[in-house]
């Protein structure tokens, strides 16, 4: 006879900052809030440029999760002209950060559960299957918050359609002198992404995002970019860790509710499909997520779907605007408007172009 399911009122799925920041807010509601990740230690390893805007603030000035201010960001096109633009934020230790939201969701009576995975779900009976050091146990819950990034396993489960994703490429190395910009390079050698090198105190994130289907190999162009600011003295030459990951590039899930399931975050396609921006759309959609269960708890009918509709009047139509700028520009990679700037401004948000109408043509090519 097998064993009779734990009992939870809120199962996470992923303790990233959607997910710890939905297990947070339904554990300060009172609900019995069980949260998993198949990591064994949250936050590792880190997949993230680590910026975050100054809205954040309140999560990111924590002693251990700051490490620098930014001023603005400076884009570099393809002709090599720089331009300055006011976007200040704040750099992070992300894993701090995701660590102590982790610790927020503790505190609030969450039960956290790390080396855990989940295998099987029965959406129909409310009942999860997870995996830990090779033992499995089944979860019945009365909701739950999918935060499991772009290849989110409660959406295979499902039987959703894969996110689009890009792929990205990090280095950290040694940062030389003080800087106090995000800078990004956008060229056809970085097709449906961008390069960057982002300051964080004696650090920096060095790295870029591409779509595959156009450039497959994302070493070499990472390689170039190092060496160039290396020679130029800006950074060091010597790598001091190595990352990536996916970045889903698609636009929102079809779906952000089904039945008793919410998804958050980069698991329901919140990232912005241009810049790979994603950490505070995942708090805030991981916050309103666990307000959300709290309240379909505690007997408001309406208010998963409310969730859905906020979550839609907040970001849809900035990520609509940038999966309709994006794909537009996928048509000219393999053309000779990508080495002109002209195309560049109207793809990336630092120019006025970006907010124009995308035509069939480059007028001012």
């Amino acid at each position: 006879m097998s064993a009779a399911p734990e009992t939870c009122d809120l199962l996470v799925i992923g303790l990233g900052p959607a997910g710890a920041s939905a297990a947070a807010a339904a554990a300060r509601a009172r609900a019995r809030v069980v949260a998993i990740d198949r990591r064994r230690e949250i936050g590792v390893p880190v997949q993230c440029a680590e910026f975050v805007p100054l809205p954040m603030g309140k999560y990111a000035l924590d002693s251990e999760v700051f490490r620098q201010h930014v001023v603005g960001m400076r884009t570099v096109l393809p002709s090599g002209e720089r331009v300055a633009s006011d976007f200040p934020g704040i750099m992070i230790d992300r894993a701090k950060f995701d660590q102590a939201l982790a610790r927020e969701a503790a505190a609030a009576g969450a039960v956290l559960s790390l080396g855990t995975s989940l295998v099987a779900l029965d959406p129909a009976a409310s009942l999860a299957t997870v995996q830990s050091g090779g033992m499995e146990r089944a979860i019945r819950f009365r909701a739950l918050v999918a935060a499991d990034g772009p290849h989110s396993r409660v959406g295979q489960l499902l039987g959703l359609p894969a996110l689009e994703t890009v792929d990205t490429r990090q280095y950290t190395v040694p940062l030389l002198e003080p800087h106090a910009y995000t800078d990004v390079w956008l060229s056809r050698e970085y097709p449906g992404g961008y390069a960057w090198l982002f300051p964080k105190a004696g650090v920096a994130n060095l790295g870029l995002g591409i779509d595959t289907r156009f450039a497959p190999d994302l070493k070499a162009p990472l390689e170039a970019l190092h060496a160039q600011l290396a020679a130029a003295g800006l950074i060091g030459r010597e790598v001091l860790a190595r990352t990536g990951g996916a970045i889903p590039v698609g636009g929102l899930r079809e779906r952000l509710v089904i039945g008793n399931i919410l998804f958050a975050g980069d698991a329901a396609g919140l990232t912005h499909p241009v810049t790979g921006a994603g950490i505070a759309a995942a708090v805030i959609s991981g916050e309103a997520a666990g307000g959300s269960v709290a309240r379909h708890l505690a007997g408001f009918a309406d208010a998963l779907a409310t969730y859905e509709e906020d979550v839609r009047d907040q970001f849809e139509t900035t990520i609509r605007r940038a999966v309709e700028r994006r794909r537009w520009m996928l048509g000219y990679w393999n053309r000779p408007e990508s080495r002109a700037d002209a195309l560049h401004r109207r793809g990336w948000i630092a120019f006025p172009e970006y907010f124009g109408e995308a035509g069939s043509e480059l007028a001012t090519a």
